[in-house]
């Protein structure tokens, strides 16, 4: 009986604690206000202190593109409170990866000198087939945020 009863109590605390520490989501939409239903995805989820945006894109790879992209991801984020100093990671997907380092400068300008972890991709094309670039980043705000 006594086992049982301790067995009982872990069960019971197990629960307590997961209910207690179970992120949320709070999602946001840049664009359509809404959740994308065709693709089946959120724009932007916070949980916690992490904001995850979703991969950002821009048909082009020109320099008013890719400064189009940042300031989108910055959009995102200002929603919740953080800016692009918080972001932690990056991954950029493009489709011509020299064009995309030759305009390396524009993304170091959006990060101020503070950059993330990165990771550059060339794929062959992406979910918008139209799409030549998409960057999805993962920030963390200050615990008092």
């Amino acid at each position: 009986m006594k086992q049982l009863s301790l067995i009982m109590l872990a069960l019971f605390m197990g629960c307590v604690t997961f209910a207690q520490t179970h992120p949320y989501k709070e999602k946001f939409h840049f664009t359509l206000g809404q959740q994308d239903t065709v693709g089946g995805y959120t724009q932007v989820i916070r949980t916690g202190n992490t904001i995850y945006v979703s991969g950002t894109v821009a048909t082009n790879i020109t320099e008013k593109d890719v400064s189009y992209v940042y300031k989108v991801i910055e959009k995102s984020l200002a929603h919740f409170g953080a800016s692009l100093k918080h972001v932690m990671k990056e991954t950029i997907y493009t489709t011509d990866i020299e064009a995309m380092k030759a305009l390396n400068h524009v993304r170091k300008k959006a990060y101020g000198g503070d950059y993330p972890t990165s990771t550059w991709v060339q794929i062959s094309r992406l979910f918008m087939p139209e799409a030549k670039l998409e960057i999805e980043v993962v920030a963390v705000l200050p615990e008092n945020k």
